[in-house]
């Protein structure tokens, strides 16, 4: 019997030893993938005569940046999960790339041009954090997927709390430990997405394990990068 066949209706943890190591690779080399088109894509951008005033207007009204990333959020996951089409899944996963890299602008052209440096220590702070939680998470076998419900209260009051400063600027400053909070959060959910790899996502969805888990690396590389940027 092939082992793909007898694999995809069910979750990678009950597949075959060989379609649960190929699952994971293609999880991460897709990971790595997103990671590096970001990157490309952040250039391009920066580098470009756009730069400046995209990260003016988007810095004038975060609101459209909190509705670009509520929208494509919601968008790129139900197509990088559809089940029947895996080029839904890829258009998925590009979306979410192109739209994190257009809210990363902002943050990004301040960093490049008043803290130098700082971009590549996030950077490297980032990878080797989520390196140190996926190390945890594989080694320790555990299903992290208890971290669901708490994910999704953090995200309802996280939402609140970026609306409310929106709507309210003087009266709720989300300082560092704001971003220390987020940090915490993001790691909560790479242990969850990376625990999904390991036990609940079907051996034919890598695109959407890839794309839970470099949401979860943009978010914790956003908020390392604003604490690096408020203590320089």
């Amino acid at each position: 019997m092939n082992s793909q066949t007898y694999a995809n209706p069910y979750v990678v943890a009950a597949a075959e030893p060989s379609v649960r190591a190929k699952f994971i690779q293609n999880t991460y080399i897709h990971l790595s993938g997103a990671i590096l088109v970001f990157a490309g894509l952040e250039a391009l951008l920066l580098q470009s005569p756009f730069a400046e005033p995209l990260a003016a207007l988007l810095m004038s009204s975060w609101w459209i940046v909190l509705i670009l990333f509520i929208g494509a959020s919601w968008i790129a996951d139900r197509w990088a999960h559809s089940a029947t089409s895996q080029g839904m899944q890829y258009l998925g996963l590009g979306t979410f790339i192109v739209v994190e890299a257009i809210i990363f602008v902002p943050m990004l052209f301040i960093a490049q041009n008043h803290f130098d440096g700082v971009i590549t220590k996030a950077g490297f702070f980032t990878l080797l954090l989520f390196g140190a939680l996926t190390v945890v998470a594989f080694t320790t076998k555990k299903d992290f997927s208890f971290l669901g419900g708490f994910l999704k209260i953090a995200g309802f009051v996280i939402l609140g709390l970026i609306a409310a400063s929106f709507i309210f600027p003087g009266g709720i400053n989300l300082g560092t430990w704001f971003s220390v909070a987020m940090i915490v959060v993001a790691g909560a959910s790479i242990l969850y997405s990376t625990s999904n790899v390991m036990h609940h996502y079907r051996p034919d969805q890598h695109v959407a394990a890839s794309l839970s888990l470099f949401a979860s690396v943009a978010m914790m590389f956003w908020y390392i990068l604003r604490i690096f940027m408020s203590r320089d």
